[in-house]
């Protein structure tokens, strides 16, 4: 099975300078909990609720003060339409994430793979292991000057 044919699609996504009340808004309003983050059509980075938590609530920070851009995460893993389902949970698994943007052929953002899209697509097997896996991390402190989310610039080059 190919991600097309799992991921999540009408992918909402916010500018880079979008509040982050108004983010945390748009993640209430559509029940998601991860945002691509753009700048002139070009995905920059993501934010999900538990940034959102962390390093404005938890920090003090007044939502209405600072953008999507302040509050990212800048290294975006993501995966392709026409890649097998199975090497996009292997990805998940190795980067430890719950949630993979979907570029196509241009690179344009046209998806989320979530583990809900693929607990509805994958066999029970396959889902309960990346379930198991991803969520093994939990419970382990994160330094604080290390970005959780932290595995390869947002850009995506010409040559991949």
């Amino acid at each position: 099975m190919k991600v097309r044919n799992a991921m999540h699609h009408n992918v909402q996504w916010v500018s880079h300078d979008a509040k982050v009340t108004e983010v945390a808004k748009l993640m209430r309003d559509e029940d998601i909990g991860a945002l691509p983050v753009c700048r002139d059509a070009k995905m920059v980075g993501i934010i999900t609720d538990r940034d959102i938590t962390i390093r404005v609530t938890a920090e003090g920070e007044d939502p209405d003060d600072v953008t999507a851009a302040e509050m990212m995460s800048s290294h975006v893993v993501w995966c392709r339409t026409e890649e097998d389902l199975e090497d996009a949970i292997h990805l998940m698994d190795q980067k430890q994430i719950r949630r993979l943007p979907v570029i196509d052929e241009s690179k344009a953002l046209v998806g989320m793979l979530s583990l809900g899209d693929i607990s509805h697509a994958a066999s029970r097997a396959l889902s309960g292991e990346i379930l198991h896996a991803v969520s093994a991390h939990h419970g382990t402190h994160i330094p604080e000057n290390r970005d959780p989310h932290a595995t390869q610039p947002a850009a995506v080059a010409d040559d991949q």
